[in-house]
């Protein structure tokens, strides 16, 4: 139990320090991750809490491939088209 407590902490962290960097402010990231983990605070049984953990680890790749995305977009901006020559 002690394990599944520290992985969703530390899960909970990275979620968090990943929501600064969030493109559009209005989403709301900061609540939304606190309401989805505060709504599954009261799991018991291990296949829950493991789909749970494997819930917030999706979202973390996710939010992880969005910056990506945004990184190369401003990118591509910066750089002339070189097919309109």
């Amino acid at each position: 139990m002690a394990t599944t407590r520290r992985r969703a902490l530390a899960l909970y962290k990275e979620l968090h320090r990943l929501g600064r960097d969030y493109p559009d402010p209005a989403y709301n990231f900061h609540a939304r991750i606190r309401g989805l983990f505060e709504k599954n605070r009261h799991l018991t049984d291990k296949d829950e809490i493991e789909n749970a953990l494997k819930l917030g680890e999706y979202i973390k790749k996710e939010t992880l491939a969005l910056y990506s995305l945004r990184k190369y977009r401003h990118l591509k901006r910066m750089y002339p088209d070189s097919t309109s020559e």
